[in-house]
């Protein structure tokens, strides 16, 4: 298609979509005005503010439910229904690892220990976290609907149960409740998952082998199997040779109609589990230290419900950089789409302070792409792409939540932290997150005296602006 053509197309969609100028050779799209205002606020607790770590929230139905770690570090959890302006709180009984069997409730300093929530069909809540390649730590409701009776259960199946990481629930497209984790450590662990059984109240394999295997060599670091648009599950990841992050390598991927058979991008089925021996699962073979960190890409699917992808890199330079991997024929195709002057240069071991972060890949209602993406020097901004995943341009967005939001805590350092709903609200008017503050991550260690006090958690209920 001509250039020309090309622009007088985009500029009659945009008048059915958003605003926009063409400013020189660059199409701006400004959609400023699609911002959300505050409708509920609700104090929740006072939290550990010493380092971040993942919580949870989780909407289901007409009940809200919550897993946190209190200001004494204690795992709590609590419920409410949507229309109750307060949650009842229960705190887990405090356990230490040297006598509960290596798992505990009481959250150390390490960011990996979040804490997860699951809910399977008749309504029974199943939690996990504090996991950092430890014995499993999950507790399950003895009533459905109610997270206060909760219960701790030492095993799942019984094996690949000591060494875990990484817990999370899923939801099949058939409602079946799946939990899945990392068995081993940073550059030698599998991905095991696990069904339950509502009619036998227990666990099994729901596969005979892991997802992913590192061969004891490495380990993936993928994401987890989400339904698209095409209804099948799409599963990427990169390959990590050693606990230092600077040795991951070759982003790859996988889909599946059911979760058992699994086929390559070009439609070819592989036999599990996924091996890095198997070549036609890499997207873009990028090197160790070739500025891949673990889940640094992400996925949409092109009109023809093709795999695309947008991740970072080094280029020839040694900048970070974002780039599209699409598919052509029998082949990926790559696409540089920024020229920065900037080098992020991440490793070591525990966890890291992010620099670069692609936030979203979507396709736009106006056929076009955008790659939202939040930068230690260049900060928030959406790029706009056409259907070849050129850079035509940018999209002009509101501020994300929580970016203007002012530090309450007066102790140096403090951020704002935030965690999305996970349940499914694509049909609710609001939409909730929680917000916290904390110093920032500290490879894992523990931090010198003094510390920061308590910081507030609340709910955040967000409605868009009319």
């Amino acid at each position: 298609m001509k250039p020309q053509t090309y622009l007088l197309l985009i500029v009659f969609a945009s008048l059915f979509v958003s605003p926009l100028k063409i400013l020189g050779q660059e199409i701006v799209i400004d959609e400023t005005k699609n911002t959300e205002s505050v409708h509920q606020i609700i104090a929740i607790d006072s939290v550990w503010a010493g380092h971040p770590v993942g919580f949870c929230l989780y909407t289901h139905d007409n009940r809200q439910y919550i897993a946190y770690y209190n200001a004494n570090r204690n795992m709590v959890v609590g419920q409410r229904n949507l229309d109750d302006d307060k949650f009842q709180l229960h705190v887990l009984p405090a356990t230490s690892r040297k006598t509960k069997g290596g798992t505990s409730t009481v959250l150390g300093w390490d960011s990996h220990n979040s804490v997860t929530l699951g809910i399977d069909k008749e309504g029974y809540i199943h939690l996990s976290g504090n996991m950092h390649v430890n014995p499993i730590t999950y507790f399950k409701s003895t009533k459905p609907n109610d997270i206060s009776t909760l219960v701790q259960q030492m095993t799942l199946v019984g094996s690949n149960e000591k060494r875990c990481t990484y817990p999370h629930f899923m939801n099949t497209k058939e409602g079946e409740l799946l939990f899945h984790y990392r068995d081993g450590g940073s550059g030698n662990g599998n991905e095991i998952y696990n069904i339950y059984s509502c009619e036998n109240k227990d666990w099994s394999r729901m596969l005979d082998v892991p997802l992913t295997d590192g061969q004891g060599l490495m380990n993936a670091y993928q994401t987890q199997p989400t339904i698209m648009k095409d209804g099948w599950y799409h599963v990427y990841w990169v390959w990590r040779d050693t606990p230092d992050c600077s040795t991951n390598h070759d982003l790859s991927y996988m889909k599946s109609p059911d979760l058992k058979n699994w086929f390559n991008a070009f439609g070819e089925k592989i036999e599990l589990p996924a091996t890095l021996d198997q070549k036609q699962l890499i997207v873009d073979p990028i090197p160790v230290k070739g500025g891949i960190i673990n889940l640094a890409a992400k996925l949409c699917l092109d009109d023809k419900n093709r795999p695309v992808f947008a991740y970072h890199k080094y280029d020839a330079e040694g900048n970070l950089q974002f780039y599209t991997a699409r598919l052509n024929a029998h082949k990926w195709m790559y696409t540089q789409v920024t020229d920065w002057d900037y080098r992020w240069y991440f490793s070591g071991n525990g966890s890291i302070n992010t620099e670069v972060r692609i936030k979203d890949f979507t396709k736009r209602d106006d056929g076009n792409y955008q790659i939202d993406y939040w930068h230690i020097k260049y900060g928030n901004g959406t790029i706009l792409l056409n259907d070849d995943f050129e850079r035509i341009g940018k999209v002009l967005k509101p501020q994300p939540f929580g970016s203007d939001l002012k530090i309450e805590g007066s102790f140096p350092g403090l951020q704002v932290q935030t965690t999305s709903d996970i349940g499914d609200d694509n049909e609710r008017e609001v939409r909730y997150m929680l917000k916290w503050e904390t110093l920032n991550r500290n490879f894992d260690r523990p931090r010198s005296k003094p510390w920061p006090e308590p910081s507030q958690l609340y709910l955040y209920s967000l409605k868009k602006t009319e």
